[in-house]
């Protein structure tokens, strides 16, 4: 699904018109939304039921550039992360059952 379809999708559920949906994904996935401003921060974002946004940490390593073979330093850096709840992982382990 990509961010037309949940667009479209969040309207419908939701009795959000399309360009409210559109405001309300973008305030909260955006890169200036609600979790990516609690995550730049050091938080964290927990939904119950569905998940837990987090930012890690990833040490500095070697790489090597694809065109060349050389060896580059690849820095460390904050990257974003999820983890699914118990109640989306159970969802969908039902699901893996029925097909």
């Amino acid at each position: 699904m990509n961010k037309a379809k949940l667009m479209h999708a969040l309207a419908e559920r939701a009795g959000l018109t399309k360009p409210q949906a559109a405001k309300t994904i973008a305030a909260l996935f955006g890169a200036t939304g609600v979790i990516a401003t609690e995550l730049r921060r050091g938080g964290k974002v927990q939904i119950t039921g569905f998940g837990s946004f987090v930012a890690r940490r990833r040490l500095a390593r070697p790489g090597r550039d694809p065109r060349t073979g050389r060896t580059i330093h690849i820095p460390a850096a904050l990257v974003p992360a999820f983890r699914a709840g118990q109640a989306l992982r159970a969802a969908l382990e039902r699901a893996s059952r029925r097909s």
